[in-house]
């Protein structure tokens, strides 16, 4: 019997030995895991508050607030009060990393005011997309083919098209003007993190972005009616080749998933854009902006670590969840910026870049996107809460915007800016026209990055390769 229990101690022994060997290995290997992420750099900007400098989850809790949700992983976030402009919390704010596709939203804010009206037509030349890059995400622009200017900007910001990017870089004026003027404009927005390299976002040598600067961005495009109006469209028909007398169409869905959902992630309740990316070097990208009970909130995620899908959304979403929770419990870490003009003084506040030279601009030029330029009240961020609030949640009635909080909203799919324009899209800015006129991401490399249409798209047309900004 003794010599049982000795046995008996011995197996005990080793099995308890084997666990306390096999835990530190287990750590171990997460530790390794860890380290193979990139690390944020020590030193960051302080540009909109000294907390925004610091390194790691920022957020200043008081009574009754939530914690933040678990298990975020993105290596930057900001979420802010859009109206306000304070920042509720931040992790690694200024951290400048490859932004994808969000890019494009600048790009946008840059050249939309310039390009008016929208129903200019433009014939698509062999030379223009000449230089798109290799596996970039494509609308389905075909050479020799005639589109309008409004048919362009749903490529970008449905579809992410960096065709579409490429023609209207070049109506512009070329793509060395657009990203000069782009990165004129991000200095004019206070986004110091932003070097521009290439207009639509593609990975490039240099090119970066930070969760704070492309929640300026996105606070900037949001104040003008014709950005909010793409960046909330779920669906449109789009030209496609012609053939005979007749020109097919078929129907492109937005690749943000908060707006039309997928498997495993659902429509944001009162989502009203903004711009998804992906890149093989940038990861997942997303800002998005959100309305809920008169409070609208922006949220930027960068490249999230998470390996479920969608996760870029999903953390995009906890915030947003965290941030109508949070609001008045908080006491902030930070502040957006406004654009330089507006804090000088100067009267061209947020009217975005001066169209490059020789940049064709349609009959009234500038004048004609003087509607799209924000007003100093408006550059501080009511004109986006007034705009979102009074007219980017909404439903397609008769082709006009009306305001509708409920979610899903009816139709929402369906939303066309042109329609709504032609039928009296002044609806949308009842909240004060001078301050709301004033004022994803795709999935990785390999995935189709479609949604359930409601009619048949011609594969060719509707898609192309994976988004790669």
């Amino acid at each position: 019997m003794p010599a049982l229990k000795k046995i008996a101690s011995t197996v005990i022994s080793a099995a308890l030995l084997s666990s306390l060997a096999l835990t530190p290995a287990h750590a171990a290997d997460k530790d390794k895991k860890d380290d193979k992420q990139p690390k944020p750099p020590s030193t960051m900007s302080s540009l909109g508050g000294e907390q925004l400098a610091k390194t790691g989850a920022q957020v200043n809790l008081g009574p009754g607030a939530p914690v933040l949700p678990k298990k975020l992983s993105g290596r930057s976030w900001v979420v802010a009060d859009a109206e306000s402009g304070d920042i509720l919390a931040a992790h690694n704010a200024h951290w400048r990393l490859p932004p994808a596709s969000t890019l494009k939203m600048l790009f946008a804010d840059t050249v939309l005011p310039a390009l008016q009206p929208t129903s200019l037509t433009h014939k698509v030349k062999e030379s223009e997309l000449a230089g798109v890059g290799e596996g970039s995400s494509l609308v389905g622009i075909k050479e020799d083919q005639t589109y309008t200017v409004h048919d362009l900007w749903l490529g970008v910001f449905l579809r992410s098209g960096n065709d579409a990017v490429h023609v209207l870089s070049e109506m512009y004026g070329g793509i060395p003007a657009t990203v000069a003027a782009m990165q004129k404009h991000a200095e004019e927005l206070q986004a110091l993190d932003t070097t521009v390299v290439s207009p639509d976002g593609y990975d490039a040598p240099g090119q970066v972005s930070s969760a704070y600067d492309l929640t300026l961005i996105a606070r900037s495009g949001m104040q003008k009616k014709d950005f909010r109006e793409y960046a909330a469209t779920a669906s449109a028909d789009f030209p496609g080749e012609k053939k005979g007398k007749k020109r097919e169409s078929f129907e492109i869905q937005n690749t943000n998933r908060l707006i039309t959902g997928d498997i495993g992630v659902d429509p944001y309740k009162g989502i009203a854009g903004v711009k998804n990316g992906y890149t093989t070097h940038a990861g997942n990208t997303f800002t998005g902006v959100a309305e809920r009970n008169g409070r609208v909130l922006l949220v930027t995620v960068m490249n999230p670590s998470a390996e479920e899908s969608h996760a870029v959304y999903k953390e995009a979403a906890h915030l947003l969840d965290w941030g109508f929770a949070a609001s008045g419990k908080v006491t902030p870490v930070g502040q957006l910026v406004p654009p330089k003009s507006v804090a000088t003084g100067s009267t061209n506040g947020g009217k975005g870049a001066e169209p490059a030279a020789g940049a064709d601009q349609g009959p009234g030029g500038q004048a004609k996107a003087a509607h799209a330029a924000t007003a100093a009240r408006g550059s501080g961020g009511a004109g986006i809460a007034l705009a979102v609030i009074g007219g980017v949640l909404v439903v397609l009635a008769a082709g006009v915007f009306l305001v509708n909080r409920r979610w899903p909203v009816p139709g929402l799919s369906r939303r066309m800016p042109a329609e709504a324009d032609a039928a009296g899209s002044a609806v949308a800015d009842t909240a004060g026209s001078a301050e709301a006129d004033a004022a994803g991401s795709a999935e990785p490399e390999g995935s189709a990055e479609t949604a359930e249409p409601k009619a048949p798209v011609k594969a060719a047309e509707a898609t192309g390769p994976a988004e790669k900004s």
